[in-house]
């Protein structure tokens, strides 16, 4: 497995990592714990470091996954978690936005004793409260970065101006947010200011959410439980019109003898040295196929190819409701 650097002062990890959120939330049933640690042990020995994942999953039962499944390997591997909301210990139901200082302390305690470590490798902001200043924020993992509870500071779907300001405060490792072949709109301004403050990109969702697979049609239905039955995005009628771009994809990847994902992957990896995917499966051979894609090489003509014929492509549908859309670039 090649190897990346997240930002200039971020941590080393494999080219691809592992999004785990799919293993125990919000894409349908959860898997058994013991099929979910089997899948995080075997992308470990495939080479991947950087496993993903947040109190919010389950809540809290993907962190104890992931937590049991490293626990053996911890030095080998790079662990993400993050903070931000509040959740009632009682009935585990999220509280809305809670990001303030005494709250991120209190979070990344318990993501420690959860994830069975000492230190948590990078503590992201998951999504921007506005109640509470980015700079309190950003003071508040500073101080946990002194102790050794956190090694490095991430943000999670945030806008440009809250980006420069946590880091001037304490520098940010990375941002996470939503890209792909059919979500392109952190090139226009989130790529410069990351290039211009050496800060790393981890995409979620790089393969549409499985759309861009070809696994997923119309007639696909999800279980009652998967959130995308509510995004726009996903909607019959949406899922029918963007097939367009799932074919392109798939003549391109035919021609060169690779999998639709691949293709996916290796043109997200292709965009910039410092951007790191994490795709999630729940599937063995899935994983094989998304960690082969590291591999994969698209020359200037390939991605010259590629972009012409998005180009040519108009996608349906919006990538959140409205009320998420509004917890989101701020």
């Amino acid at each position: 497995m090649q190897k990346r650097r997240l930002g200039q002062n971020g941590p080393g990890v494999s080219a691809i990592g592992l999004g785990c959120m799919g293993l125990s939330h919000a894409l349908g049933r959860p898997v058994e714990k013991r099929e979910g640690i089997t899948l995080i042990r075997a992308a470990v020995e495939r080479g991947v470091t950087l496993f993903d994942t947040a109190e919010i999953y389950g809540p809290y039962t993907n962190e104890e996954l992931v937590g049991e499944a490293l626990a053996p390997v911890r030095d080998q591997v790079v662990i993400a978690t993050k903070f931000g909301f509040g959740i009632d210990p009682k009935t585990r139901q999220q509280q809305g936005l809670n990001s303030r200082p005494e709250h991120i302390r209190e979070a990344a305690d318990a993501s420690l004793a959860r994830l069975r470590t000492d230190r948590i490798d990078l503590f992201y902001q998951h999504r921007v409260d506005p109640q509470v200043p980015i700079e309190e924020v950003a003071g508040a993992v500073k101080e946990l970065i002194r102790e050794g509870k956190v090694k490095h500071f991430g943000l999670s779907e945030a806008g440009v101006q809250t980006l420069r300001r946590a880091h001037a405060v304490q520098p940010v490792a990375a941002l996470q947010s939503e890209y792909s072949l059919w979500w392109r709109e952190p090139e226009e301004e989130v790529f410069p200011a990351l290039a211009e403050l050496g800060i790393g990109f981890v995409p979620f969702s790089p393969l549409g959410r499985g759309f861009l697979t070809g696994a997923i049609d119309e007639n696909t239905k999800f279980e009652s439980t998967d959130f995308r039955n509510g995004l726009p995005r996903f909607t019959p009628e949406a899922r029918k019109a963007n097939q367009t771009l799932v074919q392109l994809v798939g003549e391109i990847a035919q021609r060169k003898g690779l999998t639709r994902a691949q293709i996916a992957l290796a043109w997200v990896l292709a965009q910039e040295p410092w951007i790191v995917p994490i795709p999630g499966t729940t599937k063995l051979h899935r994983l094989d196929e998304n960690i082969h894609a590291a591999e994969v090489e698209l020359t200037a003509a390939d991605l010259r190819e590629i972009d012409d014929a998005l180009s040519r492509v108009t996608i349906e549908g919006a990538r959140y409701p409205e009320k998420l859309q509004k917890l989101v670039d701020r």
